[in-house]
C-alpha cells in the first residue's frame, strides 16, 4: 500500500501531462480528485500500514529500495497529506492569472508523490534518491514563469541542489562502507564501528549535513531560496512550508538519530560545527528578513531563519531537541503556508508587493488581512499561538544542555525573537492602522473562495492547536520513538 500511495500521484501527474484534458474545468476536477485520493491513501497507510519494511526494488544484492511508515515518516507524510489538497484549491484561483495550468498542476501533483516517498523511504538510499527526484519535479514550477528572472532562480536552485546532492553522496558513501547497512534504526547503524574509523564517520555525518542542509537552507546555502520566490505563489508556499525545505530539515533528522547516531556525533566537530552554522542561520536570517521590503522574500528569510530552529533542535542531539525540532516542523509548515498564501492573494488581488504598499489594506482585504495578522502572531511567538509553544520547546531543550553551545542556542533564539516581532509586526500594523497611501482607497478587493477557504482551514488549525497541542506533541513524542 506504501508504494501504491507514493505512485498514485506520481502517475496520475504525469497523465495529465500526457492525456488531451482541455478546459480549466476538467484540469482543476482531475488535480483535485488525484491530490484527495493521495491524502486518502496516506490517511489508510496511517491507521493500518504498519512499520512494516516493504522492498520495492533491489538495486543491488545489498542494495534494496525499501519503504517503511515508521512514527517519524507517519508526522511527515501526516502533514503533508494534510496541507496539500488546501494548497491545490488555493492555487486553481490564483494560477488563473499565471497560465500554463496544465503543466503546472502535472508538476504539482508529480511533486506530492515525490515528497510522500521522502517521508516513507525505509532507508537512506531511497530517501536519498526521492530527495534528488524531488528537485527535478519542483524546478518547472521554480520556471514556470520562464521570465529570466524564473529561469534564472531555476538555475540557481538547481546548482545548489547539484552541489548538495555531491556532498550528501560522499557523505552517504562513508557511511555505507562504515555502517552496517542503510535501514533506518533509532540509534543508528555504527554498532560495529572501529575506534580508528570514527573521524570518517563524522567527517561523513558533516558531509550528509551540508549536503541535505542545501535545500534546509542553511547558511551560507541558502541562496536559493529568496530567489526562488519569483516563482507562483502556490509554488513557493510549499517550497517554503511543506515540500523542499521540510525534506531537507526532514533528512537531517534521518541522518542524525536513524542512521550515523548521535552516540559517536554528540560532543565533537561534528556537532558543534552544524550547530554553529544553524545559529548563524537564526540570526542572519531574521536579520535579512527585517531588511527586506518585499513580502515574499521577506517571508522567504524568515524562512531561512525557522528551518535553522528546526535545525538546532536536531543538532542538540538530545531527546527533548527532536521533540522540538519536530514540533516547530510542523507548527512552521502550517503557519508559513498561512502567510504566504495571504501575501500570494494580496499581490493578486491587491497589486502590491512591498511592505510600505499595504498601509490600511484591512479596509480593502479584511478578510486576508485577519488571517496575516493571526499567523504573523503565531510565528512571532506570542503566547498562547504555536509559535510560542514550539520555540519555548527549544529553548528548555538548550537549557537543560547547557554550557556554551546551549547557552549561545537560547541567546540566537532571543535574538531572533525580538527581530522576528519587527518583521512581521511592522507589516500587520501597516496594513490595521497606518494611514493609506493616496489613491489606495476603494472596494473590497478580498480573494474569492477557493483562496478563502484554504485560509479559514489553515487558520482554525493554528488556533485548535494553540489551545490544544498536547495530543500532537505527545504523539511526535512517540512517533520518534523516545
Amino acid at each position: 500500500m506504501l508504494l501504491i500511495t507514493v505512485l498514485v500521484p506520481i502517475l496520475l501527474g504525469a497523465g495529465l501531462l500526457l492525456l488531451p484534458l482541455k478546459g480549466k474545468r476538467t484540469i482543476h476536477i482531475y488535480t483535485l480528485a488525484a491530490t484527495c485520493l493521495t491524502s486518502l491513501c496516506v490517511l489508510f497507510c496511517l491507521l493500518f500500514a504498519g512499520d512494516k519494511t516493504q522492498t520495492f526494488l533491489l538495486l543491488m544484492e545489498n542494495m534494496p529500495l525499501t519503504l517503511r511508515l515508521d512514527g517519524m515518516g507517519k508526522v511527515f507524510a501526516a502533514l503533508v497529506a494534510l496541507l496539500w489538497p488546501f494548497a491545490v484549491l488555493y492555487a486553481f484561483e490564483y494560477m488563473e492569472h499565471e497560465g500554463g495550468e496544465k503543466t503546472f498542476f502535472a508538476w504539482y501533483t508529480v511533486s506530492f508523490g515525490v515528497t510522500l516517498g521522502i517521508a516513507m523511504a525505509g532507508d537512506l538510499i531511497t530517501l536519498y534518491l526521492f530527495y534528488e527526484f524531488l528537485t527535478l519535479c519542483t524546478l518547472p514550477l521554480v520556471m514556470h514563469g520562464t521570465s529570466q528572472r524564473s529561469v534564472a532562480a531555476g538555475l540557481k536552485y538547481l546548482y545548489y541542489s547539484m552541489a548538495g546532492a555531491a556532498m550528501a553522496f560522499a557523505g552517504i558513501a562513508l557511511l555505507w562502507h562504515f555502517g552496517d547497512g542503510m535501514a533506518f534504526q533509532m540509534g543508528g547503524v555504527l554498532e560495529n564501528l572501529a575506534a580508528t574509523d570514527v573521524i570518517w564517520v563524522r567527517v561523513g555525518y558533516l558531509l550528509c549535513f551540508l549536503g541535505f542542509g542545501v535545500k534546509a537552507a542553511v547558511f551560507p546555502f541558502h541562496g536559493w531560496l529568496p530567489s526562488a520566490s519569483v516563482a507562483p505563489t502556490p509554488v513557493t508556499a510549499l517550497l517554503h512550508a511543506v515540500a523542499v525545505v521540510k525534506a531537507g530539515v526532514f533528512a537531517v533528522m534521518r541522518v542524525t538519530f536513524f542512521s550515523f547516531g548521535t552516540a559517536c556525533l554528540a560532543g565533537t566537530f561534528a556537532q558543534y560545527v552544524p550547530l554553529a552554522l544553524a545559529l548563524v542561520t537564526i540570526v542572519y536570517g531574521s536579520c535579512m528578513a527585517v531588511r527586506e521590503e518585499h513580502l515574499k522574500r521577506r517571508l522567504a528569510y524568515s524562512t531561512v531563519s525557522n528551518l535553522s530552529y528546526i535545525l538546532l533542535g536536531v543538532l542538540l542531539m538530545t531527546r527533548e531537541g527532536l521533540v522540538a525540532g519536530m514540533t516547530h516542523m510542523v507548527f512552521h509548515a502550517l503557519i508559513k503556508i498561512l502567510l504566504f498564501t495571504c501575501v500570494g492573494g494580496v499581490m493578486v488581488h491587491y497589486g502590491k508587493h512591498y511592505v510600505q504598499d499595504i498601509r490600511q489594506l484591512s479596509h480593502r482585504m479584511p478578510l486576508t488581512v485577519f488571517c496575516l495578522v493571526l499567523g504573523s502572531l503565531a510565528l512571532t511567538g506570542i503566547p498562547p499561538f504555536i509559535g510560542f509553544t514550539s520555540k519555548w520547546m527549544l529553548f528548555e531543550s538548550a537549557w537543560q544542555l547547557g554550557g556554551t553551545a546551549g547557552y549561545l542556542s537560547i541567546a540566537a533564539l532571543l535574538i531572533s525573537a525580538v527581530l522576528t516581532a519587527v518583521y512581521l509586526l511592522v507589516p500587520s500594523f501597516h496594513a490595521c492602522f497606518a494611514h493609506a497611501n493616496s489613491g489606495d482607497e476603494g472596494g473590497n478587493c478580498d480573494p474569492g473562495k477557493r483562496m478563502l477557504i484554504p485560509f479559514f482551514v489553515w487558520a482554525a488549525l493554528i488556533v485548535i492547536l494553540s489551545f490544544a497541542s498536547q495530543p500532537l506533541i505527545r504523539f511526535i513524542m512517540t512517533a520518534a520513538q523516545l
